[in-house]
């Protein structure tokens, strides 16, 4: 199921869901521009999980250079806003597109950036630990977005997601309750999340799936701590309220 629109409409302009949106779209653009050096920019601009539990890096001589505190905190940071193609960016940018702007409007921008912010720090702790011996790079802005669906679901429980799903040749259309959507979403994640632990393919690549569960989990626990009370529906509103 491929989701499309929701049908919550937004009281305000999503400024903030929008500059992330241009952010991650500047940021896979020069990655484009990097060329060979790609594969550096993300050892140092994403998260290499064995890094954390080690005493440093080995250089040419065998001895152990120590990593200083910005090489460990600015990856957890940057690695929110890359990606690893063109299906990873626009995957991710869909989810953000659909439901980042109703928390947004909730949450209010400033509180909006802290609370993407520290549910994508807390995926990436999640990935750390789940994988500590992994050597690859993990970046994207997946496990930022698995907070914003975690607190869609517990503010706009009474949504529905319009989605697309493909029936042999034919693609159809239709609205799912958004609890059943990301219920589904999430569960998947803590089956493959489960089933990933102790396997080697876990260590050397793949989906962070303990990254998007702990960036829903982290989403769901904290909104009610970011979210602004719901102002009353003006008059010309309640038509729409009540529709629903």
């Amino acid at each position: 199921m491929i989701p499309i629109r929701d049908d919550v409409p937004s009281r305000t302009t999503p400024i903030v869901t929008i500059s992330i949106l241009v952010v991650n779209a500047l940021a896979f653009l020069y990655q484009l521009m990097l060329g060979p050096g790609l594969r550096a920019f993300f050892a140092d601009f994403a998260v290499i999980p064995a890094l954390y539990f080690s005493e440093g890096v080995r250089g040419p001589g065998g001895w152990i250079q120590p990593l200083a505190a910005p090489d460990l905190v600015v990856p957890l940071f940057t690695s929110m806003f890359l990606h690893g193609g063109w299906l990873h960016l626009i995957g991710n940018m869909v989810y953000l597109w659909i439901f980042g702007d109703n928390v947004e409007d909730r949450l209010g921008r400033g509180r909006f950036v802290v609370f993407y912010l520290l549910c994508g720090l807390t995926a990436s702790g999640a990935h750390i630990f789940s994988n500590p011996g992994s050597v690859v790079p993990s970046l994207g802005a997946s496990g930022a977005i698995a907070g914003v669906l975690g607190a869609y679901v517990l503010l706009y429980p009474k949504a529905r997601v319009v989605v697309l799903m493909p029936f042999g040749f034919f693609l159809h259309t239709f609205q799912v309750p958004a609890v059943f959507f990301l219920g589904f979403w999430f569960v998947q994640q803590l089956l493959y999340g489960t089933l990933s632990l102790g396997v080697a393919s876990a260590q050397t690549g793949g989906v962070a799936w303990w990254a998007h569960i702990g960036g829903f989990a982290a989403g769901f626990l904290l909104v009610k701590l970011f979210a602004r009370r719901r102002p009353r529906p003006a008059a010309r509103d309640v038509w729409w309220t009540e529709a629903r």
